[in-house]
């Protein structure tokens, strides 16, 4: 997560954008948060991920980061 948000919001959004490349951004991210944090809330997120649907979670953390510049439920 924190290598995420380090970089800029230019390089966040092309991460996310690319769909093969924003599901393992999503794994990667949700995963190691989760590690640090966790919560049964940020469990399910990370399921939900991990599962083909985490392709539509990357293109609503796209839109997310895009406006808020965080992502959905972080």
């Amino acid at each position: 997560m924190t290598w995420f948000n380090k970089q800029s919001r230019l390089v966040q959004l092309l991460l996310l954008l690319i769909p093969g490349v924003n599901w393992v951004t999503e794994i990667v991210v949700r995963w190691s948060t989760w590690l640090k944090k966790g919560g049964l809330l940020r469990l399910i997120i990370c399921v939900l991920v991990t599962i083909p649907s985490g392709v539509a979670f990357g293109l609503l953390d796209f839109v997310w980061v895009l406006l808020f510049k965080k992502l959905f439920l972080q």
